[in-house]
């Protein structure tokens, strides 16, 4: 029975599993963006975002206590400096996850997290928003075949026949 059993255990035993996430956040919090497997994102998001939630508010006691989990003095200090910074009037969902497809060794399923406040290319897109086309399949009201049939035969009133020559 699996009873209680609400997060992956990525078929590894405690201390590798929490070595492992340990590290994905590091190189997360110091690279802003991975590429790793899916299950591995998931479970990354579910142990990175309380810790970037701490950062927030700097003291001593969360600074120990995300260091406690990191181990890594300078992820510490780049998570309370300036990622703290940008995502301080995000009120959670710090972490992005995008399918990018299998790997070739195994066909596992690969995603890339990234934090959100760092996409720069993104952050660009959500600025201006994206002008809306509209398409109607019926013709419009504005330019109506008869409307066009005038302009268009116009020139050809206004240039002289040409006779045909005679042979």
């Amino acid at each position: 029975m699996r009873h209680n059993k609400k997060f992956n255990h990525l078929s590894r035993k405690k201390g590798h599993r929490d070595a492992l996430l340990s590290n994905l956040a590091i190189s997360l919090i110091q690279h802003k963006r991975i590429f790793t497997t899916l299950a591995k994102a998931k479970a990354l998001r579910v142990f990175a975002e309380p810790l970037i939630t701490r950062s927030k508010k700097d003291d001593t006691a969360n600074r120990r206590l995300v260091f406690s989990y990191l181990q890594n003095k300078e992820a510490v200090k780049e998570l309370f400096g300036v990622i703290s910074a940008k995502v301080a009037d995000r009120p959670g969902g710090y972490t992005r996850i995008l399918k990018v497809g299998h790997r070739l060794g195994d066909n596992a399923e690969m995603a890339m997290i990234e934090l959100v406040d760092f996409n720069e290319n993104m952050l660009a897109d959500g600025a201006k928003p994206a002008k809306k086309s509209r398409r109607s399949r019926r013709g419009s009201k504005k330019a109506t075949p008869a409307a066009e049939a005038p302009a268009a035969e116009a020139p050809a009133a206004e240039a002289p026949a040409e006779a045909p020559a005679a042979e």
